[in-house]
């Protein structure tokens, strides 16, 4: 088992930053991929950025790249979401994820594990 605490959302202007946090316990953190994704009022839950487990591979959405920066300390056992220029359409409930195995996995399925979820604002 692997628990996750998501920290840092909050209301924000747009074109504004947030970091977002997400805090691992448990099992070996360096063990397991980590994934963001964000569920808006109404839609499905969508992929927005992924770090394999040294850190090493990152990838993004294309509606974030550019913008979102993923990374993580195995040290600490945290992952972390850097989000410049924040748009309105950014706003949705945003979980941190973990998963097994060595292949980026964009689909929500493929991660076992998933905190409560942080929510981020952006206003216009």
């Amino acid at each position: 088992q692997v628990q996750l605490v998501e920290s840092g959302g909050g209301l924000v202007q747009a074109g504004g930053s947030l970091r977002l946090s997400c805090a691992a316990s448990g099992r070996t953190f360096s063990n397991y991929g980590m994934g963001w994704f964000r569920q808006a009022p109404g839609q499905e839950r969508e992929f927005v950025a992924d770090i394999s487990r040294t850190g090493g591979s990152t990838y993004y959405a294309g509606s974030v790249k550019g913008r979102f920066t993923i990374s993580r300390d195995n040290a600490k056992n945290t992952v972390h979401l850097q989000m410049n220029s924040l748009k309105p359409e950014d706003t949705a409930v945003y979980y941190c994820a973990a998963r097994t195995g060595t292949i980026l996995i964009t689909r929500a399925g493929g991660y076992a594990y998933w905190g409560q979820g942080t929510q981020v604002t952006v206003s216009s």
